[in-house]
């Protein structure tokens, strides 16, 4: 069936299942007729709250509910919407539903509201992705970002970046076409100025996404160490339940274990992972490889050292691989077993000292610590592979501009800038080349 924007759509807007209220939602041209025939209500005052009888196609009662209206463009879509807020539980709210049906609306495709609310202005891209995230977001740091950018936090970054590109090829063009006018001499040094400035800044957001993205899904922690330091108790404890298996038997753990546990206000993805040594079989030298992976794709390392036990061959080849993620991740070098002999010297200072079976609340802390820190960004914040990519799109662009510019080929180098602006309008919305003609006129007293 073909659609259209001017269809009325009517969907149930709530989680199925029992719940004190359901919501059943209308949006288009038809929308306030259908609710008035629904409540047998002449007039609904909009954005006011009505408590009205509802009746099927056949006038028989369905339930006594709340009318909201909002009337077109003030509302979610920018269409006439309305919200039947009725009793909970699926029977009342499919009745309601299928009524409004039988009165000329149609079910809404899924994410069609949020769509229409695309289509008519209402909310740029950044902002539904926000809200398709929104209702999956999985910790309170994941709402609170997303809360931001559906309130344009994205969206405003992205303008005053565009704004500052299509100002800088208002001034390219200005220099083409005006090539013998009395324009300043150091035109072509203040635009590589500002366009270091716009590097910079967008550099800046990138890093602080990329170290955010656990956010999103939660933050990916992975114990790492050689053959019974404890790797298995310690996730044991942080999950408090008996997860894993726990064994004197070196090589015990052969595979990875995820499982999600709650830091704070933080989720994180913590795994277990094989022991890390010369690999004796087949299967525990693939469980070692992927530990090693496993080390790739986190956020925060938890690297666990047996205290009771001398620093031998493995100790050095966990330290030597944990070395060349110097500077790229957070490594925690934890001293495990404290409460027994001490024996272990690695030359250098531990960040935390524990008994993994009797109490872990001191790494638990540090732990809180560093994802704490990690959320205390001020940027604002890419949230999907979308955005991060469009942004190292339009990096590019700008980097490759920088040579043109300095060689004074403006049709290169507005060439660039173009492109940069293509990337960067994908994360919200399309520019008019309007915009760029306005930056051009606006910002310069040709007396032409």
């Amino acid at each position: 069936m073909t659609t259209t924007t001017t269809d009325t759509i009517a969907a149930i807007a709530t989680a199925h299942g029992v719940g004190s209220i359901a919501i059943v939602r209308l949006s288009g041209d038809e929308a306030l007729s259908i609710a008035k025939t629904l409540t047998k209500k002449e007039t609904l005052k909009p954005r006011f709250a009505h408590l009205a009888n509802v009746y099927d196609e056949n006038e028989e009662l369905l339930d006594e509910a709340i009318v909201l209206y909002f009337k077109a463009p003030h509302s979610f879509t920018a269409e006439d919407v309305v919200e039947l807020q009725c009793h909970g539980g699926m029977v009342v709210a499919n009745a309601i539903l299928k009524a409004a049906l039988a009165l000329g609306a149609r079910i809404a495709q899924p994410g069609e509201f949020s769509k229409r609310a695309f289509l008519n202005g209402r909310i740029d891209l950044s902002e539904a992705e926000a809200i398709a995230q929104m209702i999956e977001a999985k910790s309170e740091d994941a709402a609170k970002v997303l809360a931001k950018q559906i309130k344009g936090e994205l969206r405003e970054y992205i303008e005053r970046t565009r704004d500052a590109i299509v100002e800088l090829l208002a001034y390219s063009e200005v220099s083409i076409d005006y090539a013998e006018e009395d324009l300043p001499q150091d035109l072509l040094s203040q635009m590589e100025r500002k366009l270091r400035a716009l590097q910079e800044s967008l550099q800046k957001t990138l890093r602080a996404s990329k170290s955010r993205e656990g956010l999103m899904q939660g933050f990916k922690v992975c114990i790492v160490g050689k053959p019974n330091v404890g790797k298995s108790s310690l996730l044991n404890a942080l999950l408090s339940y008996e997860r894993a298996i726990v064994s004197d038997i070196a090589g015990t753990t052969r595979d990875t274990i995820e499982e999600q546990v709650r830091i704070g206000s933080h989720l994180i993805r913590i795994v277990d992972t094989a022991g890390i040594r010369n690999a004796s079989d087949e299967i525990e030298r693939i469980g070692i490889e992927r530990s090693i992976e496993a080390i790739e794709q986190s956020d925060i390392v938890i690297a666990l050292f047996d205290a009771s036990r001398e620093k031998d061959s493995e100790d050095e080849e966990i330290l030597e691989l944990l070395g060349r993620y110097e500077g790229k991740k957070t490594v925690l070098y934890v001293k495990n077993k404290v409460d027994l002999e001490q024996k272990l010297d690695i030359n250098r200072a531990f960040d935390v000292e524990i008994n993994a079976k009797a109490d872990v609340e001191k790494l638990v802390k540090k732990l809180q610590a560093v994802l704490d820190a990690t959320n205390a960004s001020d940027e604002v914040m890419l949230i999907s592979h979308r955005q991060i990519d469009a942004v190292e799109k339009t990096l590019r662009s700008i980097e490759e501009s920088f040579t043109p510019l300095q060689d004074a080929e403006l049709e290169i180098f507005s060439f660039c800038l173009n492109e940069a602006v293509r990337h960067l309008n994908s994360i919200t919305r399309e520019y008019d080349n309007e915009e760029m003609l306005d930056k051009m006129f606006g910002s310069f007293c040709l007396g032409k």
